[in-house]
Protein backbone atom coordinates (compact mmCIF):
# COMPACT_ATOMS: atom_id res chain seq x y z
CA UNK A 1 0.00 0.00 0.00
CA UNK A 2 0.98 3.52 -1.26
CA UNK A 3 0.32 7.01 0.32
CA UNK A 4 1.09 9.57 -2.35
CA UNK A 5 2.19 13.18 -0.25
CA UNK A 6 3.20 16.06 -0.56
CA UNK A 7 5.14 17.83 2.73
CA UNK A 8 2.50 19.37 4.78
CA UNK A 9 -0.11 19.20 2.42
CA UNK A 10 -3.98 18.06 3.66
CA UNK A 11 -2.63 14.66 2.71
CA UNK A 12 -1.23 15.08 6.65
CA UNK A 13 -3.98 13.77 7.99
CA UNK A 14 -3.73 10.59 6.18
CA UNK A 15 -0.60 9.94 7.17
CA UNK A 16 -1.09 10.51 10.91
CA UNK A 17 -4.07 8.69 10.70
CA UNK A 18 -2.60 5.71 9.17
CA UNK A 19 0.50 5.41 11.43
CA UNK A 20 -2.06 5.68 14.33
CA UNK A 21 -3.69 2.61 13.20
CA UNK A 22 -0.28 0.99 12.90
CA UNK A 23 -0.63 0.19 9.23
CA UNK A 24 2.34 -0.27 7.14
CA UNK A 25 2.39 1.80 3.77
CA UNK A 26 5.34 2.87 1.97
CA UNK A 27 5.13 6.77 1.37
CA UNK A 28 5.54 8.79 -2.04
CA UNK A 29 6.69 11.94 -2.31
CA UNK A 30 4.87 14.03 -4.66
CA UNK A 31 6.80 17.41 -6.04
CA UNK A 32 3.80 20.01 -7.89
CA UNK A 33 6.42 22.27 -8.89
CA UNK A 34 7.45 19.28 -11.77
CA UNK A 35 3.74 17.16 -11.03
CA UNK A 36 6.37 14.56 -10.74
CA UNK A 37 6.71 11.53 -7.85
CA UNK A 38 10.00 11.34 -6.06
CA UNK A 39 10.39 8.11 -8.74
CA UNK A 40 9.95 10.32 -11.62
CA UNK A 41 6.60 9.18 -12.45
CA UNK A 42 4.00 11.43 -13.92
CA UNK A 43 1.64 12.30 -10.77
CA UNK A 44 -1.44 13.29 -13.13
CA UNK A 45 -1.20 9.61 -14.13
CA UNK A 46 -1.89 8.49 -10.58
CA UNK A 47 -4.36 10.88 -10.14
CA UNK A 48 -6.23 13.07 -12.95
CA UNK A 49 -7.61 15.21 -10.68
CA UNK A 50 -3.70 16.44 -9.90
CA UNK A 51 -3.67 16.74 -5.72
CA UNK A 52 -3.36 14.77 -3.17
CA UNK A 53 -3.66 12.20 -0.80
CA UNK A 54 -4.18 9.23 -3.10
CA UNK A 55 -3.78 5.91 -1.51
CA UNK A 56 -3.30 2.52 -4.13
CA UNK A 57 -3.84 -0.52 -2.66
CA UNK A 58 -1.39 -3.53 -3.03
CA UNK A 59 -3.95 -4.59 -6.18
CA UNK A 60 -3.32 -1.51 -7.76
CA UNK A 61 -6.96 0.41 -6.87
CA UNK A 62 -6.73 3.75 -5.67
CA UNK A 63 -8.71 5.65 -3.57
CA UNK A 64 -8.26 10.04 -3.31
CA UNK A 65 -10.13 12.37 -1.19
CA UNK A 66 -9.32 12.96 2.53
CA UNK A 67 -13.06 12.07 3.23
CA UNK A 68 -13.11 8.58 1.34
CA UNK A 69 -9.27 8.01 3.02
CA UNK A 70 -9.50 8.77 6.24
CA UNK A 71 -13.38 6.25 6.07
CA UNK A 72 -11.41 3.81 4.90
CA UNK A 73 -8.94 4.01 7.82
CA UNK A 74 -11.77 4.19 10.38
CA UNK A 75 -13.28 1.29 9.29
CA UNK A 76 -9.89 -0.40 9.34
CA UNK A 77 -8.91 0.43 12.75
CA UNK A 78 -12.32 1.19 14.35
CA UNK A 79 -10.50 2.47 17.62
CA UNK A 80 -10.32 5.48 15.23
CA UNK A 81 -13.81 6.37 14.95
CA UNK A 82 -16.51 7.74 17.45
CA UNK A 83 -18.64 4.82 19.06
CA UNK A 84 -21.88 4.29 19.06
CA UNK A 85 -25.38 3.52 17.04
CA UNK A 86 -24.36 7.06 15.24
CA UNK A 87 -20.96 7.00 15.19
CA UNK A 88 -19.90 6.58 11.67
CA UNK A 89 -22.49 9.03 10.63
CA UNK A 90 -21.06 11.97 13.06
CA UNK A 91 -17.82 10.88 12.14
CA UNK A 92 -18.97 11.37 8.36
CA UNK A 93 -20.44 14.73 9.08
CA UNK A 94 -17.30 15.77 11.12
CA UNK A 95 -15.20 15.03 8.42
CA UNK A 96 -17.19 16.77 5.86
CA UNK A 97 -17.29 19.54 7.97
CA UNK A 98 -13.62 19.81 8.05
CA UNK A 99 -13.48 19.70 4.40
CA UNK A 100 -15.72 21.74 3.05
CA UNK A 101 -15.72 24.39 5.55
CA UNK A 102 -12.52 24.70 6.84
CA UNK A 103 -10.24 23.16 4.20
CA UNK A 104 -11.56 24.96 1.52
CA UNK A 105 -11.41 28.46 3.07
CA UNK A 106 -7.69 27.81 3.38
CA UNK A 107 -7.59 28.00 -0.76
CA UNK A 108 -8.59 31.64 -0.40
CA UNK A 109 -5.83 32.66 2.42
CA UNK A 110 -3.21 30.55 0.71
CA UNK A 111 -3.76 32.12 -3.18
CA UNK A 112 -5.50 34.98 -2.71
CA UNK A 113 -7.39 37.19 -5.59
CA UNK A 114 -7.48 40.15 -3.34
CA UNK A 115 -6.60 41.57 0.35
CA UNK A 116 -10.12 41.22 0.76
CA UNK A 117 -10.70 37.70 0.01
CA UNK A 118 -7.76 36.53 2.13
CA UNK A 119 -9.48 38.75 5.19
CA UNK A 120 -13.04 37.18 4.45
CA UNK A 121 -11.98 33.67 4.60
CA UNK A 122 -9.36 34.46 7.54
CA UNK A 123 -12.62 35.35 9.20
CA UNK A 124 -14.75 32.44 8.11
CA UNK A 125 -12.41 30.06 9.46
CA UNK A 126 -11.85 31.77 12.21
CA UNK A 127 -15.41 31.19 13.03
CA UNK A 128 -15.62 27.18 12.04
CA UNK A 129 -12.81 27.00 14.55
CA UNK A 130 -14.76 28.53 16.94
CA UNK A 131 -17.86 26.30 16.10
CA UNK A 132 -15.72 23.12 15.92
CA UNK A 133 -14.17 24.31 19.61
CA UNK A 134 -17.67 23.93 21.25
CA UNK A 135 -18.62 20.69 19.19
CA UNK A 136 -15.54 19.33 20.92
CA UNK A 137 -16.75 16.41 23.68
CA UNK A 138 -13.12 16.27 25.93
CA UNK A 139 -9.55 16.21 24.69
CA UNK A 140 -10.63 15.28 21.53
CA UNK A 141 -13.44 15.88 19.05
CA UNK A 142 -15.22 12.45 20.23
CA UNK A 143 -14.35 12.32 23.77
CA UNK A 144 -11.10 11.52 25.78
CA UNK A 145 -9.78 9.18 22.42
CA UNK A 146 -8.53 10.33 19.37
CA UNK A 147 -10.29 9.87 15.85
CA UNK A 148 -9.34 10.35 12.27
CA UNK A 149 -11.17 13.58 12.45
CA UNK A 150 -8.74 14.72 14.64
CA UNK A 151 -6.04 14.27 12.30
CA UNK A 152 -7.68 16.19 9.54
CA UNK A 153 -8.44 18.87 12.07
CA UNK A 154 -4.80 19.13 13.19
CA UNK A 155 -4.06 19.48 9.91
CA UNK A 156 -6.18 22.51 9.33
CA UNK A 157 -4.53 23.78 12.61
CA UNK A 158 -1.01 23.33 11.40
CA UNK A 159 -2.08 25.55 8.23
CA UNK A 160 -3.71 27.79 10.40
CA UNK A 161 -0.10 28.23 12.69
CA UNK A 162 1.78 28.81 9.30
CA UNK A 163 -0.32 31.22 7.53
CA UNK A 164 -0.88 33.19 11.21
CA UNK A 165 -5.04 32.54 11.32
CA UNK A 166 -5.99 33.15 14.94
CA UNK A 167 -7.47 29.72 16.83
CA UNK A 168 -9.35 29.49 20.31
CA UNK A 169 -7.36 28.51 23.34
CA UNK A 170 -9.35 24.47 23.54
CA UNK A 171 -7.86 24.47 20.17
CA UNK A 172 -4.50 25.28 20.44
CA UNK A 173 -4.38 22.91 23.66
CA UNK A 174 -5.69 20.00 21.10
CA UNK A 175 -2.98 21.25 18.74
CA UNK A 176 -0.45 20.99 21.59
CA UNK A 177 -1.72 17.71 22.38
CA UNK A 178 -1.47 15.82 19.28
CA UNK A 179 1.91 17.65 18.90
CA UNK A 180 3.07 14.73 21.19
CA UNK A 181 1.37 11.86 19.77
CA UNK A 182 4.13 9.60 18.29
CA UNK A 183 2.11 8.67 15.23
CA UNK A 184 2.20 13.29 14.93
CA UNK A 185 5.95 12.81 15.45
CA UNK A 186 6.27 9.92 13.04
CA UNK A 187 4.67 11.79 10.28
CA UNK A 188 6.66 15.24 10.40
CA UNK A 189 9.59 13.30 10.81
CA UNK A 190 8.64 11.53 7.02
CA UNK A 191 7.31 14.89 5.81
CA UNK A 192 10.58 16.61 6.98
CA UNK A 193 8.20 18.93 8.60
CA UNK A 194 9.67 21.15 11.70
Amino acid sequence: MKLYYSPGACSLADHIAMHEAGMNFDRVKVDFKTRLTEDGKPFDDINPKGYVPVLEFDDGKRLTENIAILSWVAQNAPSLAPSGEDGSLRLLETLAFISTEIHKQFGRVFRPSSDAEATAARKKIGQRFALIAKMMRGDYLFGDKMSVADAYLFTMLTWARKMGVDTPAELQAFYARMRERPAVKLAFEHEGLE
